[in-house]
């Protein structure tokens, strides 16, 4: 009787070995367990979040390159090397020093009015000192004050301003001072040209 309860128990312990094996089968026989599997797939998340970001910011890398200095450089109404902005900034401090700042504007104005017009020279210093006849377009080129002027901060950022399109002079070529032109000179303007406004000390034609 002993060896058959003895028999029955070992039976009954052999049979929780087995449950308790079976309960670990994921270990046992290689299954993944849940964790492993849950990291695995939020590997894969990340991995493709990962190419998507590449994505989206492969177009902004792409526009990063293709900025330049010509991409930023500051955009004129006409063009203008560093020589030519001083030039103007020359002209403009020796015809209108003593003039407030739409004075100084239109004076600039007309010069670059002049290098958009076929009739005169295509860039801001070639205007400045053209000469028709051995006679200089601007006094002060004549008289040499244009080398002798200091340039003000009001004059510098009148001639950027103009130079970035702010134009009041109505389309004006030409300016003189009545005071101080002779009076032939300045009869050749009131027969020769189109009269369009006096401001400051000067006053303001076109053809």
């Amino acid at each position: 009787m002993y060896s058959k309860n003895f028999f029955l128990l070992l039976l009954a312990n052999i049979a929780c070995a087995s449950a308790l094996m079976l309960s670990r089968g994921d270990i046992a026989y290689g299954i993944e367990p849940v964790e492993a599997y849950t990291y695995v797939q939020d590997s894969a998340a990340q991995s493709s979040s990962a190419r998507s970001y590449e994505a989206q910011i492969e177009p902004r890398a792409s526009i990063q390159r293709v900025i330049s200095y010509d991409t930023l450089k500051p955009s004129y109404c006409v063009k203008a090397s560093d020589a030519d902005i001083e030039t103007l900034m020359k002209i403009v401090q020796a015809e209108a020093g003593g003039e407030d700042r739409r004075g100084k504007l239109l004076v600039a104005n007309v010069v670059i009015n002049r290098v958009k017009n076929k009739q005169f020279p295509n860039n801001i210093t070639d205007v400045v000192y053209q000469q028709s006849q051995n006679v200089t377009q601007f006094s002060p080129v004549s008289n040499g004050v244009i080398n002798e002027v200091a340039v003000s901060a009001e004059t510098k950022e009148v001639v950027y301003s103009a130079l970035r399109g702010e134009d009041v002079s109505n389309g004006a070529l030409f300016f003189m001072a009545r005071k101080y032109t002779p009076p032939e000179n300045a009869k050749w303007f009131d027969d020769n040209l189109t009269f369009l406004f006096s401001y400051g000390g000067h006053d303001f034609y076109t053809r």
